[in-house]
Order: structure tokens, then sequence, then C-alpha cells
């Protein structure tokens, strides 16, 4: 796979959530900007402390009209319990054979762990923001802002 890169169209993929409900990426074109938080496993600290940030500010990518969805390998059911034990207020994808992170080079170790990757994704289905590790939810906001403003 080429490398991920901002202003090109976002891999589209259908994928199933905690709650077993079919997703397509390119469903929310037109409509909704999309944040896809790749991390490695549930129930870990650090994925844990990334998924609360988003929780935390989850008012503001509402009123951005901007989907969450955070993604990695695990089953429905363990996304479930970490739903319920952290009260997130997006739903979880379920990854199980790693093709979307792949799709989107966030896989190392042989392809067996993903990377912690944040996509954004425009309501034009373009990548405005494709950075590993923790980015801000300012920057991830800004990126999505700026890419409105370019499209208007």
């Amino acid at each position: 796979m080429p490398p991920i890169e901002v202003g090109q169209e976002a891999p589209d993929f259908t994928a199933q959530t905690n709650s077993g409900r079919q997703i397509t990426l390119s469903e929310f074109r037109g409509r909704k900007n999309v944040v896809l938080v790749m991390y490695p496993g549930d129930q870990t600290a650090d994925c844990t402390r990334q998924l609360c940030a988003f929780r935390d500010e989850f008012p503001r990518f509402r009123d951005s009209s901007t989907e969450v969805f955070g993604i990695n390998p695990a089953s429905a059911e363990s996304h479930q319990r970490f739903i319920d034990k952290n009260g997130f207020p997006f739903e979880l994808i379920v990854d199980e054979n790693r093709n979307i992170a792949r799709m989107y080079d966030s896989v190392m170790l042989m392809g067996f762990v993903v990377k912690r990757t944040v996509v954004a994704v425009d309501k034009s289905g373009k990548i405005a923001l494709f950075k590993r590790g923790y980015p801000t939810n300012d920057e991830i906001l800004t990126a999505l802002k700026q890419t409105s403003q370019v499209a208007d």
C-alpha cells in the first residue's frame, strides 16, 4: 500500500461496530467528517487515556458534524465492555483481520500490532489529518475546519 497523505481520498471500508451496526466510510461523504482512531488494544492505560480525551471533548466533535470511531482488532464484545467501563459516546469498529489498519498503513511487527494512528476525513472524503500517536483534539478539529474552508 502506498503511504497515506493529506489531501488524498480516504480508503473506503465497510465494517461492524460494537453494536453490530455495519458502517461504510463513504456513507458519510457530503454529510459528516469522520475521525478514525486506530489504537492497539481495549482496556490498556494509553488507549484508555487517548479515547477518554475524545469522550471528554465529544461535544466539540458533535458540534462540528464529526463522527468519531475507535478501531482495533478486538471483538465487538471486548469493545462493548471498553465502552461500558469508560462511557464512550462513540462506537468502536471491529477490525479483526486488521484490514482497515493495513489500508491506512497502521500496522507493525509483521502486521500483528496496530500503530496508534489518528485519521481525520473531511466531508468530501479526503484525508484532512494523518498522524501517529496522540494529536490533540484542537489539532484534529483545526485540520477539519481548514479543509472545510478550502472547500467553501
